[in-house]
């Protein structure tokens, strides 16, 4: 007879797929921004009642025929019953129940309105975020609290769910053999995710990180491989260089797609023997390290237009982790603002603030450069600010009306640059974050390889590829 593995016999039921709801998350409490958010499934519920309580808490009933949740918020520029959500068919209309404060729909004081999909509502001091179509499985709880979240490492909690399946399936990836590409927007937390494969990995070896953009063409196999001494003029000593640096852990090749062809056909050579050859030597090295790649490229695509090997995109690319720009994760800016401001200023949480202001550009901003823009935006608010809640002065320019920072004030570009190669999302992407960034840095070539990581050559030869002129921060492919 054959029996049935059951969940209590140790077998784990697979999760099923349920259809997309709406959602409703507590975002940001202004006054405690270090505090954890929450996710709110709207699916099982006809009204929501939001107000002020001695604790953040929430209930489920069913009454009168109506499927209640009320939400009770530690916020004591609140209401006891500040406002109210009703479902109405398929759409969900927000209402002010006579409020002290007043309730604001994406900075407009709002009485009554019908919500859309990214809706900002601001209720005493703190913000919420409407989601019209969330995917859900059978696993979901209806009322997430971020503190209840287990990530496999440090920095990667998230209630977004697309983000959420790649995170879990980091830990099962990072004790295996398998090759990983991360893919991401630069600042996306390309390097966060790597170092998370080795923590898991459990390798005794080092993390080593390596920015393949940053090196010299002409120095890419001494940095990798080493050299013996007296191999060229000034090599007065052995090194070992970056893979021997990494054995038996994690060499992390940032930005791959930016080495150059001869340096690749090197690198495939020693992944495949398991060795490097220093320069100036006449054996072998036999090395054990584990590679993982990270670009914000389409490597596939530049496979196929010659741009990158295509038998060492089959050597890395057993298994690709997808990183998600800030832009498509609002629902986790608060659990991003709270882990920087934790590891900033670890000793001020209980007195670290935001003005309603200052949080609602936060959640408006396009974020072109990512958490990496996120953590040093709010690390000068921290100083500017001098312990007072951080308020708009305390921000950029773009949080004042300065230069625009939204993404989606920056022009679209139109058919092929200037090499007469169609821009694809990536290269749209791409220059809108160097667009971004001289503005942020004047024009200044070598801060902005600075800030990106990158050799100066190769903001300059982007910059030319995108018709982008860095004293008068041109958008268009011509001036005429």
């Amino acid at each position: 007879m054959v029996g049935t593995l059951t969940p209590a016999m140790g077998l784990k039921r697979k999760a099923l797929a349920l259809p997309p709801g709406p959602a409703l998350y507590l975002a940001l409490h202004c006054d405690h921004p270090a505090a954890p958010p929450s996710r709110h499934l709207l699916v099982d519920a006809d009204v929501v009642f939001i107000g002020r309580g001695p604790s953040r808490s929430n209930a489920r009933l069913a009454e009168g025929g109506l499927r209640q949740l009320s939400l009770y918020v530690a916020d004591d520029w609140m209401s006891s019953r500040h406002a109210t959500l009703r479902r109405s068919g398929e759409r969900w209309i927000v209402e002010d129940t006579g409020s002290r404060n007043g309730t604001l729909l994406n900075g407009q004081a709002c009485s009554r309105a019908v919500l859309k999909d990214g809706d900002l509502l601001e209720l005493g001091h703190s913000i919420l975020l409407f989601r019209e179509s969330v995917p859900r499985t059978s696993d979901d709880v209806p009322d997430l609290d971020a503190s209840r979240l287990h990530p496999p490492a440090p920095g990667l909690a998230t209630m977004v769910p697309a983000l959420s399946a790649e995170v879990a399936r980091l830990g099962t990836v990072a004790r295996s053999v398998v090759s990983v590409v991360i893919h991401g927007e630069t600042g996306s937390g390309k390097e966060l995710a790597a170092r998370a494969i080795h923590l898991l990995s459990g390798r005794s070896g080092s993390f080593v990180a390596v920015n393949c953009g940053g090196i010299a063409k002409t120095l890419v196999e001494t940095e990798l491989f080493g050299y013996r001494k007296g191999a060229f003029s000034g090599a007065d000593e052995d090194r070992p260089g970056l893979m021997r640096s990494a054995d038996k852990g994690t060499l992390f090749l940032d930005e791959i797609a930016d080495l150059p062809a001869a340096a690749q056909a090197a690198l495939l050579r020693a992944l495949q023997e398991h060795e490097v050859l220093p320069v100036g030597a006449t054996r072998p090295v036999k090395i054990d390290v584990r590679v993982l790649a990270a670009t914000h490229f389409d490597l596939p695509k530049l496979v196929a237009e010659g741009q990158f090997r295509a038998d060492l995109f089959a050597r890395i690319s057993g298994f690709t982790v997808r990183l998600p720009p800030l832009r498509e994760r609002r629902e986790d800016l608060g659990i991003l603002a709270g882990d920087i401001l934790r590891r900033l200023a670890p000793d001020l949480l209980d007195r670290v603030s935001l003005t309603t202001d200052a949080a609602r550009v936060l959640f408006r901003h396009g974020w072109p450069l990512n958490i990496r823009e996120l953590e040093k935006c709010l690390a000068t608010a921290l100083v500017l600010a001098a312990g007072e809640p951080i308020d708009l002065p305390h921000l950029p320019d773009w949080a004042r009306g300065g230069a625009p920072g939204h993404r989606q004030l920056l022009a679209p570009v139109a058919g092929p640059d200037l090499t007469g190669r169609e821009v694809s999302a990536d290269d749209q992407r791409q220059r809108d974050e160097l667009v971004a960034l001289l503005k942020e840095h004047r024009g200044n070539i070598s801060s902005i390889a600075r800030a990106m990581g990158k050799a100066r050559m190769q903001v300059q030869r982007w910059l030319k590829r995108f018709g982008i002129d860095p004293q008068t921060r041109t958008h268009g492919r011509s001036a005429t």
